[in-house]
């Protein structure tokens, strides 16, 4: 029984760093334990950024890091074995359960759930249980609040919904019926409230972005349910739905089939209602599949030329459709949504064939015109696996994966969001492993989800939050391409522009204190551990404490999301002949560092800097950010309330900050742009918002977000044809669905009409049809090869679609598109 519990608890158990570690911000969330002024200097000094990742970092790059060097100052902390013992509290859960699902409600309340699930299969039957435990001490102490919910059995794969102001939901089973029943509280999980639905949720019930009052339900027969009071009562809204997402300002967006199958792609029609369902009015059809990013709304959507589909655009939710300027793609390829904001999207494109990569584009401010970013970008298509990382800790950073024509992998970073990606800079003292071929010549490769998913060593996905400004945390190897071997934990305090090994072999491991504290824990799966690493000066120096006399198998490291809390529970279980229950051991921090910072422990630190002897050094998208980090030596504690203090200051503009404007492309290792020659001396029109515009260009245009004054700014103008284009792929015209009857005849008259229309409508459109005129995925290109270089992008923070195993959700086959 020992052996095969052991068994059911590794299996179920294996991604709970995952599941925990990676969470961003400070938003309550559910887990289970089981992303110059002269062409020809700027062409320089774009050389020089693309210098072999080999060499060794710049020397005056090292010198700003806030004073202590690695092997410096590794004495600072002593007694701490004393101050830790008196804040480590244990608490052991009395029951056989194969899987623990923590969910913190609310932001630094304290309060969190843990529902623990056990489950075997019957016949036809499953036959299980479940207990669910509540502690408002950071998981100091629980206590069974099991009876709040009446014994009910909580689904495990998507039982806990959290919302705000201490709301919850949990999802239960009931035996021998249609329906099911949902738990709610209103009081952070004091006490909860039964409801009886008439249906069966199919996916975690979603709470309102703006009203938490109001939730969406898709059931097990693909119905809208909808509950504008918090689950007291319930509506149908729609038929058929086979999928369904909040968008801004309580609108609900769907896709659903009148012909009562969702596997119909293709021929899906999108619609939304911005009333919970009164009016619901269909804004495009011939939809293969939907999502949204930032303030834009993304459709895939079929062209009628065979398996053909393409990206159509809205800024303004569905009113108005432009289509994408990207390459169309087949039933074997999918469009996938890495990034985005309110200013630009990141958009990969898979390539034709099960070739495991593709093209990662980044759009204009409109969402509507791109430009070639990376190519040969590693995407599996069985499983939707990439490494595509926003390290969230410094603007415009990020990390990713691509393929070799020999089928190597290799780690590239890109520093200014996508407009030049480069190797990353080998660790200084570091040698390269043993499968290099060329021990000269070798870069650091971080380990992501595609080293997950193909079974290596690899515990954690790399770890960074906004809050702990340039950190950065990952498995890599030192090598001339992604290495087998076993990874070590490597850290940046920059952004990614240099990095140290900060431990040997793979471990899990949590930020805590906004960066000024850093916990590990060794990864052990078939031997039980007793020990906890920290570190206080970003991972140069590391302390070892023993938390417990008796080992325990490891299963996961848990903390608050938001990386401003100063405990971090390790959870396992203990294994005997005469039983097998689950230990949570959590260690509050706050007594290890005994003051409060105070001005004299932060310093200042120029951000994207490289070099000080260039006037416009740290300028990137327009701008400088000097931020108050904490010195390396203090040892003292940030605070929850503490902010990023950041010293903006605007640059003058150069062709750095400008991308090839369409039609458009830099060559290699040159910052100017020039005209592609297959578009030589035509004229450049496109469609945007329905109308046709001729664009006058000298081939750049600005990145959006970028916010530089004065300095080059290279002539750009569009101008109104007065020539109506539309896209006649989403369908020119969009239908009113409402609640009232209506009569025969007016249906019969508005069916004529929209026939009428439509047969016009062709005839136009085979005339005027935006991209009628040129190729419809014609594109300024920024990158030939991954080490060509171009401009920089934009500004907020980016939101991701991937989940924290570093999947796409949504994403279970080959041809399925990614926008969901």
């Amino acid at each position: 029984m020992g052996a095969l519990l052991r068994a059911l608890l590794l299996a179920s158990l294996s991604t709970l760093t995952a599941a925990i570690d990676s969470q961003r911000g400070a938003k309550p969330c559910a887990l289970s334990f089981q992303k110059r002024t002269h062409v020809e200097q700027k062409a320089a000094s774009i050389l020089q950024r693309s210098l072999p990742a080999w060499l060794s970092p710049s020397r005056d790059h090292r010198i700003r890091r806030r004073s202590v060097e690695l092997g410096e100052n590794c004495n600072a902390l002593q007694g701490y074995d004393t101050k830790l013992a008196g804040n480590t509290h244990r608490y052991i859960f009395n029951d056989l359960s194969g899987s623990v699902s923590l969910a913190w409600v609310g932001d630094g309340t304290g309060v969190i759930l843990a529902l623990t699930t056990f489950q075997v299969p019957f016949f036809m039957l499953r036959l299980g249980q479940s207990k669910l435990y509540r502690s408002e001490d950071y998981g100091k102490s629980f206590e069974d609040v099991t009876s709040l919910i009446n014994n009910t059995f909580i689904r495990s794969e998507f039982g806990i919904a959290i919302g705000n102001s201490g709301k919850v939901i949990l999802t239960g089973e009931v035996s021998g019926s249609y329906g099911s029943r949902i738990f709610v509280s209103h009081d952070f999980g004091k006490s909860f409230t039964p409801r009886d639905l008439a249906f069966v949720p199919m996916t975690q019930i979603s709470y309102s972005p703006d009203d938490s009052n109001g939730l969406l339900s898709l059931s097990s027969s693909n119905e809208l349910w909808l509950s504008e009071d918090f689950g007291s009562n319930w509506k149908k809204i729609h038929d058929m739905v086979c999928l369904v997402k909040w968008g801004r300002r309580n609108t609900i967006f769907f896709t659903a089939n009148y012909n009562g199958s969702c596997n119909d792609r293709g021929m899906l029609e999108l619609k939304k209602t911005t009333d919970y369902g009164k009016n619901i009015k269909t804004v495009a059809s011939k939809i293969y599949s939907f999502g949204q990013g930032g303030r834009f709304l993304f459709a895939s959507v079929m062209t009628g030329k065979g398996t053909l589909r393409m990206i159509h655009v809205s800024g303004d939710q569905g009113e108005t459709w432009n289509m994408a300027q990207l390459p169309p793609v087949g039933h074997e390829q999918f469009y996938s949504i890495l990034a985005a904001n309110d200013e630009m999207v990141f958009m990969h494109v898979d390539e034709p064939g099960d070739t495991g990569f593709g093209t990662i584009y980044v759009s204009d401010d409109r969402g509507t015109v791109y430009s070639k970013s990376l190519e040969r970008h590693l995407y599996t298509t069985t499983g939707g696996d990439t490494d595509f990382t926003n390290a969230t800790s410094l603007r415009g950073v990020f990390l990713t994966s691509v393929l070799a024509e020999d089928n190597s992998v290799h780690s590239v970073v890109s520093f200014d969001q996508g407009g030049e990606w480069v190797p990353l800079r080998k660790p200084a003292y570091s040698k390269c492993d043993a499968t290099a071929r060329d021990p000269d010549k070798c870069s650091l490769h971080i380990h992501a989800a595609y080293s997950i998913a193909m079974k290596l060593n690899v515990p954690m996905l790399p770890l960074t939050e906004p809050n702990a400004v340039g950190l950065i945390l990952a498995h890599g190897s030192v090598g001339d391409s992604m290495s087998m071997m076993k990874p070590d934990v490597y850290v940046s305090d920059d952004g990614g522009y240099t990095w140290i090994k900060a431990l040997v072999g793979p471990h899990h491991y949590a930020i805590l204190d906004s960066g000024g504290l850093i916990v590990a824990v060794e990864d052990s799966p078939n031997q039980p551990i007793n020990q906890i690493k920290f570190s206080t000066d970003e991972g140069q120096c590391w302390g070892v404490y023993n938390f417990t006399t008796d080992h325990i198998y490891f299963t996961g490291l848990a903390s608050e999301p938001g990386a401003r809390s100063m405990n971090v529970s390790v959870w396992g279980y203990r294994d005997s002949l005469l039983s097998q229950h689950w230990i949570s051991i959590t260690i509050d921090f706050k007594e290890l560092l005994t003051r409060d910072c105070g001005d004299k422990d932060y310093v200042q630190w120029l951000a994207h800097s490289d070099d000080i002897s260039n006037p416009d050094d740290g300028c990137m998208l327009g701008y400088k950010e000097k931020f108050l980090r904490l010195r390396k030596d203090s040892v003292c504690w940030n605070g929850r309330d503490y902010q990023v203090n950041t010293q903006p200051t605007l640059c003058q503009c150069t062709l750095d900050d400008f991308l090839c404007d369409f039609g458009y492309y830099r060559q290699e290792n040159s910052s100017e742009c020039v005209e592609q020659p297959d578009l030589k001396g035509k004229v450049l029109e496109f469609c945007l918002h329905g109308k046709e515009e001729q664009l006058q260009t000298s081939g750049y245009r600005k990145i959006p977000g970028d916010k530089c004054e004065g300095g080059e700014m290279p002539q750009r103008k569009e101008i109104d044809l007065s020539v109506r284009c539309v896209s006649d792929l989403v369908a020119p015209e969009l239908l009113i669905d409402t609640r009232s009857s209506k009569s025969v005849a007016i249906v019969i008259t508005v069916i004529i009409v929209m026939l009428l229309s439509v047969a016009a409508g062709v005839v136009f459109i085979k005339k005027y049809v935006c991209g009628g005129r040129f190729l419809v995925h014609r594109y300024s290109v920024l990158q030939q090869h991954v080490e060509d270089n171009a401009a920089e992008v934009m500004d907020d923070p980016l939101e991701t679609n991937h989940t924290q195993n570093g999947k796409i959700e949504f994403h279970d086959d080959s041809d399925e598109d990614l926008l969901e």
